[in-house]
């Protein structure tokens, strides 16, 4: 690492020193060091090195809070263990804080006292933002959504003709010239998001969730230039990059004048764009925000749709992911989507708020730089699998898709994974 300069550093202690940022503070100064997250995290239980455990990584925070916010870290830093930011500390927080870290949260559901350790991964990503320290790869999916539109630079043309093409393949199933996917249509109820690999790897999620706005008989449209519901800014700490690409789907809502946002299958898309999207704007929503799970439940509750359980006669699973179950709220919603399409549904252990991660999240899936390191966790969620004996595992999130998918070839699981709007798209009754 080329060494830093004092701009980078100024730049990374400003973000420490953020005067009104008591929650920071407050969760630097409580950990007791007690080792109870340790057990918690997939880092840990799967290289058993005790620089893995959640709590070191508050630690590193915590040591360079110390050393330049406190008098006696100033005075005397090794009295208090108070630590420089040079090239070493910042070599080893870009490894433990982008390189280990999943920022799923479960740690901080087995935390004793209750420390965001996720929060503070993530004020340590930001100082690592702050002086252009965020590995290439994830850097590089940042900059093709500021860039293009999505993070993965499909062309306008590309993107059309797979939308065209699914539209074809929908009004052949549907025998019905009026089963179309919308495009950039104004004065629609509902603007429609994607994950980006939808179109680019697994189209079929498209056609899923159009068959279920055909049979609920919704009026909604897709954006050519701005359907992408990821938002990378939120996991390189960028919050700058993350306020633009919040700020272009927000620009799109209102340029199409839709009712209500209905986000794609991804779990950080979805938390960053509900939840931290009003954050990095600054701005109250005055439009609905809605996950797919949830529009798919109000569609099967209010009988829009109908489902035939018995039409899929497999053992099912389900992975939850971490952003729209133990940090998202939708534990009973998921298993009511996938009860409704499917009779025989056997439950991972643990699951729900305490599942595991299955190792995708925190921008894992988009930095080569830790693929190895990325499989190598993803061993307890394959084993969870495995002990289930079930064939298909469903999962409303896109990088969770992509990691398990990868996990099914490196383990061997033999199964199939579908999302929440392919299992229900199964199961789907439609009536012309």
């Amino acid at each position: 690492m080329k060494k830093l300069t004092k701009e980078q550093i100024d730049k990374a202690l400003k973000i420490l020193r953020m005067p009104e940022d008591s929650k920071l503070v407050t969760h630097l100064n409580a950990c007791v060091h007690c080792g109870l997250c340790a057990t918690s995290c997939v880092y840990f239980l799967t290289m058993k090195e005790d620089k893995y455990v959640p709590a070191r990584k508050v630690e590193l925070v915590a040591s360079l809070y110390r050393r330049y916010c406190t008098l006696t870290g100033k005075i005397i830093p090794k009295l208090i263990n108070a630590r420089e930011l040079d090239e070493k500390m910042a070599e080893e927080m870009i490894d433990l804080l982008y390189g280990a870290c999943t920022i799923c949260g479960r740690c901080v559901k087995h935390c004793s006292i209750g420390v965001d350790i996720a929060y503070v991964v993530k004020v340590g990503r930001q100082m690592l933002a702050a002086m252009d320290l965020v590995p290439p790869s994830l850097q590089s999916i940042v900059d093709a959504a500021l860039n293009t539109g999505n993070n993965m630079g499909i062309t306008t043309e590309e993107f059309t003709d797979t939308i065209q093409w699914m539209e074809e393949e929908l009004i052949d199933e549907m025998q019905d010239e009026n089963a179309r996917i919308p495009l950039d249509e104004k004065n629609k109820n509902i603007l429609y998001t994607l994950n980006p690999r939808e179109p680019k790897f697994f189209p079929l999620s498209i056609s899923a969730m159009a068959k279920i706005f055909y049979a609920a008989k919704e009026s909604w449209t897709l954006s050519t230039s701005m359907y992408d519901v990821t938002n990378y800014g939120y996991y390189s700490g960028n919050n700058e990059h993350a306020a633009i690409i919040a700020k272009k789907l927000y620009d799109e809502v209102k340029k199409l004048n839709a009712n209500t946002l209905v986000l794609g299958e991804c779990g950080h898309g979805s938390r960053s764009t509900r939840w931290e999207g009003p954050n990095y704007l600054s701005t109250e929503y005055d439009f609905t925000t809605l996950t797919v799970v949830e529009i798919i439940n109000d569609y099967i509750r209010s009988g829009r749709i109908k489902l035939d359980k018995t039409i899929i006669n497999e053992k099912v699973t389900i992975h939850d992911p971490c952003n729209l179950v133990r940090n998202g709220g939708l534990l009973n919603e998921i298993r009511f989507a996938v009860k409704s399409a499917v009779a025989d549904v056997v439950e991972m252990d643990p699951y729900g708020n305490d599942n595991f991660c299955c190792g995708g999240g925190g921008g894992q899936l988009a930095m080569s730089e830790y693929n190895e390191r990325r499989l190598n966790i993803g061993a307890i969620k394959a084993e969870q699998i495995r002990k289930t004996k079930a064939t298909i595992v469903v999962t409303p999130c896109h990088n969770c898709i992509d990691q398990l998918t990868q996990l099914n070839h490196h383990y061997k699981l033999n199964i199939k994974i579908k999302s929440i709007a392919e299992i229900v798209a199964d199961a789907l009754v439609v009536e012309n």
